[in-house]
């Protein structure tokens, strides 16, 4: 593991040393804990913003809508629940880009 030094300002300092004591926990732990959460969080947002540009790129395909509309039509929402288990128990990644 690798060393990290960070200045805080003094009122943040504290409330980092109360929120430890509080959660029985080093301060060290709780900013790696906040720093992973943070870095997971931007992960996720930008897979959703790159799909979400992929979509609207699809969208403005005229096969895109078609097949889109097709397929919407096709599939009962019962039948989406039971492809997401079988994608799962399959072990298929819900991460990974499966529209690239």
């Amino acid at each position: 593991m690798s060393t990290l030094s960070i200045r805080f300002p003094e009122d943040l300092e504290r409330k980092l040393a109360e929120e430890a004591r509080l959660a029985h926990k080093g301060r060290s732990e709780l900013v790696r804990e906040a720093v992973q959460e943070y870095v997971l969080r931007r992960e996720r947002e930008r897979f959703i913003q790159d799909m979400v540009q992929e979509m609207r790129e699809w969208q403005d395909d005229a096969l895109g809508r078609e097949v889109s509309g097709e397929l919407s039509d096709e599939m009962p929402d019962d039948d989406l629940d039971a492809l997401i288990r079988t994608e799962h128990d399959a072990g298929v990644d819900p991460n990974a880009r499966w529209w690239k």
